[in-house]
C-alpha cells in the first residue's frame, strides 16, 4: 500500500518534502496539501521508500575522472543558467572551453548600407496555402535575412586559466599540458565540485572549481607553493589569467570553442579595467573588467580574501593577469559574470555552500532510478552511468530561464539560438523526474512568446485566430528566417503536453488559469491550420509544411502520419482543459479533431505522409532521418484512429529498413519507447545502448553523424587560443558537438520505462523481466 501511495502522490511528496519537515504545525492545520489523516502515513513513506535507494553511493560511483584534457568536451560545473567548461587543470589553461550563460547575447553590426529600419521592415516571400497567400520569413533581402538568422548570437563570457610566469621577470612562460605530470581530475557529482591535481617540475598544484547556484559566478581555489612571489624550488611563479574573446555571428556552429582570441581581432572589441585594489567596503570586489562588443557590454568581477594585483598583459590585448599580493600557498577567488554592473560579489563560503546545498537537494528530493542494485544483466551498469551523468549535465546545461540550445551551455550551435520543436526533448523529462522548480524556469516561455506568436499567426500570416509558435528563436521570441523554420509544425502541440503534465502534478485552479491563454491560442491555431477538404470531407494538414524529419518537399507534403496523430492528441488535451475549467469547448476544436484525415497507410504500414511513393521504404530520401513513424505509439500514447497492429508492424518495418547509421540523439530513445509500448522490452534496452548512441566519459551526449562534426586544423586552434600540444591527442582533429536532446530523451524514456505510462500495469513495464531489478523513487507516469 505504501508503495502505491508513494507512486500516486509523488509530485506532491517531492514538491513539499522540505516544507513538511520544517512546518509540521502548518501542515496539520492546513488543507493546502494532503488531508490530515494522510500526513503521518507520508512521513512513514519518507522513512521507508526514500531511504530504500542509497542515492549517494550510486551517484558517487559515477563521478567522472580524467587524466588528460579531452579536446572535444570539457568537464563542467554550473547551475543551468551558467556553466563553466574546464580542461584537465580545472580551468581553461590550455583549452579555451567556454563560459556560457542563458543571458549572454549580442547583436552584430548591421550589414553595409543597411539600417535598423531595414530590419524592422523585412518581409519574406508569400506562398499559397489552399488558395490564400501566407507571408513567411524567408526569401527577402538576403543581407537582412542572414543578419536576422545570426542575431542575436550567444557569447562566450571569457576564459580563466593558470598563468605560468617567470619568477624573476614576470613574463608569461610557454607551458603546455605535456609539461605537467601526475594529472588527475575528479568531478564530485554529489556536490558539483571539480578537483584537479597535477605537478609542474615536481611541485604540486591543486585546483578546485565550484559554481554558484544562484548567480553566474565561480569559485577557484588554488593550492601550490608556486603561488609565492619568490618560490625557492622553481623558477616559475603561478598566477591566474582572465581573457576575453571576440564573438560574432559569422559561424553557425562554434565548437568545441566559442569566440576568437586572435590578436587580429583585438581592435573589434574593448576591455577596460574599471576597478582594482582591495575593497574598502562590504562589496567584496577587488577588480572589475568591462568587455564591450558592438553595443553589448559584459562585466567580470573578481573578489578574494587575499589582496590581489591585476595587470593587463599589453595595452591592446584583452588578457589580464592576477597575482596574490602576499606570500601564500593558497589563493581563492570568486569570479562573477553579469550584463549589468554589480555592486557586490558573493564570498567563497557562500559559493561553496550554495553548490553543496543545491546539488544535495537535487539528488535527494526528486526522481531516482536504481538499475544497478540487484540486476544481473551486465548492461545495467552502463545504462545507470548514462542516467546519472545525464541527470548531472542536464542540471548544468538545460535548466535555464529560456529553452536550451542543442549544445546546452557547452558551445554554440545555430548561433546559440534554441529550437522550440526540440524543447520537448530538452525539458519534458523534468516533469517525469519531478524537477518542477527547474522546468518552471523555462516553461513560462509560452506566456512570454504568446504576443509575438499571436502576431505571427494573425498579422503576418493572416490566420483568423490563434498563436503559431516559432521554431528557431531567441529570448525575444522572434522567428529566425528560413523555410524549415517557418514551415515545421510539430512544435505546435508541445505546450499542451507541458500543461497536461503540470496539471497532473498540481491539479488546481491556479494551474488551469495559468495555462488557459496558451491552451486557447495554441488550439485555436491548430484548428484553423487544418484545412477542410470538400472532396474528402476531412480536415487536411498541409501543404505547405515540413515533417519531423525535414526531408520531404513542403509543397507536396499532406497529412503526415505523426503530425496528424499529434494534432489529435493535442486538441484532445485542449478540450479536456476547457472541461476542467467548466467552460464550453470551442466547437471548431472538436470538429477538426473528430474529422482529421485518417493516418495514411501504404501496404499495411503507416506512411510518412499521404500520397508518398509506394516504395518509400527503399528510397534513401525518406529513411535517413528521424524515424518519426515509431513515435506514433511510443513517444505518443495511443491516439484515436491509431491501429495498434499497424503501428507495431510499422515499427518493425522501421527496424528492418531504416538507415540507422544516419540517426542520432533522440532517435534512439524514441525507438526504445516504441519498443517498450509494444512489449519488446529487450529491444527497448538495445536501442538505449545502441552503438551509435554514445555518451563520453563525462556523460556528454555525442550527437552522431548528423550533428556537425568538425575537422580541426592547427590554424583553427591557434586562432581560437589553443596551444599546438592538442594535436598529439588521439581524438585530434575530429570534434563532435554534444547534442543534449539525446540526453533529455534518454531520461524521458528511462523514466517512462521504469515508472510506466497511462494504462501500463506491471512494475517497470519497459524493462525485461529477466536480469533487471528496477527500483524507482519519485517519478511520475508518462502519458
Amino acid at each position: 500500500m505504501i508503495h502505491l501511495l508513494c507512486n500516486s502522490n509523488t509530485a506532491w511528496l517531492v514538491k513539499n518534502l522540505k516544507y513538511m519537515w520544517q512546518h509540521p504545525n502548518t501542515l496539520l492545520s492546513s488543507d493546502m496539501f494532503l488531508p490530515k489523516h494522510h500526513l503521518f502515513l507520508f512521513l512513514a513513506v519518507l522513512s521507508t521508500t526514500y531511504a530504500a535507494i542509497d542515492r549517494h553511493s550510486l551517484v558517487s560511483k559515477y563521478s567522472p575522472t580524467r587524466n588528460a584534457s579531452n579536446p572535444t568536451t570539457p568537464m563542467q560545473v554550473g547551475n543551468g543558467n551558467f556553466a563553466f567548461g574546464a580542461d584537465v587543470t580545472g580551468l581553461q589553461t590550455f583549452l579555451p572551453f567556454a563560459i556560457m550563460s542563458s543571458w549572454g547575447w549580442k547583436n552584430d553590426s548591421l550589414p553595409p548600407n543597411r539600417t535598423i529600419e531595414d530590419v524592422y521592415n523585412y518581409q519574406g516571400q508569400s506562398w499559397y496555402n489552399h488558395g490564400r497567400l501566407v507571408q513567411y520569413d524567408f526569401g527577402g533581402d538576403p543581407e537582412i535575412e542572414q543578419w536576422l538568422t545570426a542575431n542575436p548570437n550567444r557569447v562566450n563570457l571569457g576564459s580563466v586559466g593558470l598563468a605560468f610566469l617567470d619568477a624573476q621577470t614576470g613574463e608569461t612562460r610557454n607551458i603546455t599540458e605535456s609539461d605537467l605530470s601526475d594529472m588527475h581530475q575528479t568531478l564530485d557529482l554529489w556536490t558539483g565540485i571539480m578537483s584537479s591535481s597535477f605537478s609542474f617540475n615536481g611541485t604540486s598544484i591543486n585546483v578546485t572549481t565550484t559554481s554558484a547556484q544562484d548567480t553566474s559566478a565561480i569559485l577557484v581555489k588554488i593550492v601550490s607553493p608556486m603561488l609565492s612571489a619568490n618560490p625557492s624550488d622553481t623558477s616559475t611563479r603561478l598566477g591566474l589569467f582572465l581573457d576575453f574573446p571576440w564573438a560574432d555571428g559569422s559561424q553557425k556552429f562554434s565548437a568545441p570553442f566559442v569566440g576568437n582570441y586572435s590578436s587580429v581581432l583585438f581592435s573589434n572589441h574593448t576591455t577596460t579595467l574599471l576597478k582594482q585594489g582591495n575593497s574598502s567596503d562590504d562589496s567584496g570586489i577587488q577588480a572589475q573588467i568591462m568587455h564591450q562588443m558592438v553595443d553589448a557590454i559584459f562585466y567580470t568581477t573578481v573578489g578574494s580574501t587575499t589582496t590581489i594585483n591585476i595587470t593587463r598583459d599589453s595595452p591592446v590585448a584583452h588578457r589580464y593577469t592576477i597575482l596574490p599580493q602576499n606570500v601564500t600557498d593558497t589563493f581563492s577567488l570568486v569570479i562573477s559574470y553579469n550584463d549589468v554592473l554589480p555592486h557586490q560579489i558573493p564570498d567563497d563560503v557562500t559559493v561553496m555552500q550554495s553548490s553543496v546545498d543545491a546539488w544535495e537537494a537535487y539528488w535527494t528530493t526528486s526522481g531516482f532510478i536504481d538499475l544497478l542494485t540487484g540486476s544481473t544483466d551486465p548492461r545495467a551498469d552502463e545504462l545507470q552511468r548514462r542516467i546519472i551523468l545525464s541527470r548531472y549535465l542536464m542540471r548544468v546545461n538545460e535548466a535555464e530561464d529560456n529553452p536550451p540550445q542543442e549544445s546546452g551551455l557547452v558551445n554554440d550551435g545555430w548561433y546559440g539560438k534554441f529550437h522550440m520543436e526540440q524543447y520537448f526533448w530538452h525539458c519534458a523529462h523534468w516533469a517525469l523526474w519531478n524537477n518542477w522548480e527547474l522546468l518552471h524556469r523555462s516553461s513560462g516561455v509560452y506566456d512570454r512568446f504568446l504576443e509575438t506568436s499571436l502576431i505571427r499567426a494573425q498579422v503576418q500570416q493572416g490566420w483568423p485566430t490563434g498563436a503559431r509558435w516559432p521554431k528557431m528563436t531567441d529570448p525575444s521570441g522572434r522567428s529566425s528566417p528560413g523555410e524549415i523554420n517557418n514551415l515545421l509544425i510539430w512544435e505546435q502541440p508541445h505546450p499542451l503536453v507541458f500543461a497536461e503534465y503540470e496539471y497532473r502534478a498540481f491539479p488546481s485552479n491556479v494551474t488551469l488559469t495559468k495555462w488557459s491563454k496558451v491552451i486557447r491560442a495554441t488550439a485555436d491555431w491548430m484548428s484553423v491550420f487544418a484545412w477542410h477538404n470538400d472532396s474528402t470531407e476531412v480536415y487536411d494538414l498541409g501543404p505547405p509544411m515540413y515533417v519531423v524529419a525535414e526531408d520531404t518537399s513542403p509543397n507536396v507534403t499532406i497529412n503526415p502520419a505523426f503530425e496528424l496523430a499529434y494534432w489529435r492528441l493535442g486538441l484532445g488535451l485542449a478540450e479536456g482543459w476547457m472541461e476542467r475549467m467548466g467552460e464550453e469547448v470551442p466547437r471548431n476544436w472538436s470538429v477538426v479533431r473528430e474529422n482529421l484525415a485518417p493516418l495514411p497507410v501504404e501496404n499495411g504500414t503507416y506512411a510518412v505522409y499521404e500520397g508518398i511513393e509506394d516504395d518509400f521504404w527503399t528510397d534513401p530520401e525518406y529513411i535517413n532521418d528521424h524515424p518519426a513513424l515509431v513515435g506514433l505509439h511510443g513517444w505518443l500514447p495511443e491516439t484515436p484512429g491509431l491501429n495498434l497492429t499497424t503501428a507495431k508492424l510499422t515499427a518493425e518495418k522501421v527496424w528492418a529498413t531504416w538507415n540507422f547509421s544516419n540517426c542520432w540523439g533522440w532517435d534512439f530513445p524514441m525507438l526504445a519507447m516504441s519498443a517498450a509500448r509494444n512489449n519488446e522490452t529487450e529491444k527497448a534496452v538495445e536501442w538505449l545502448l545502441h552503438p551509435l548512441f554514445q555518451f563520453d566519459n563525462v556523460g556528454m551526449p555525442i550527437g552522431g553523424v548528423r550533428v556537425p562534426t568538425y575537422v580541426l586544423s592547427i590554424i583553427d586552434l591557434v586562432v581560437a587560443g589553443c596551444r599546438p600540444q592538442i594535436v598529439s591527442h588521439p581524438f585530434f582533429p575530429f570534434c563532435h558537438s554534444p547534442y543534449f536532446p539525446g540526453s533529455g530523451a534518454l531520461l524521458y524514456a528511462t523514466a517512462m520505462m521504469a515508472q510506466g505510462w497511462d494504462g501500463s500495469e506491471d512494475d517497470a513495464p519497459g524493462f525485461p523481466r529477466s536480469g533487471w531489478n528496477v527500483r524507482v523513487e519519485g517519478l511520475s507516469t508518462a502519458l
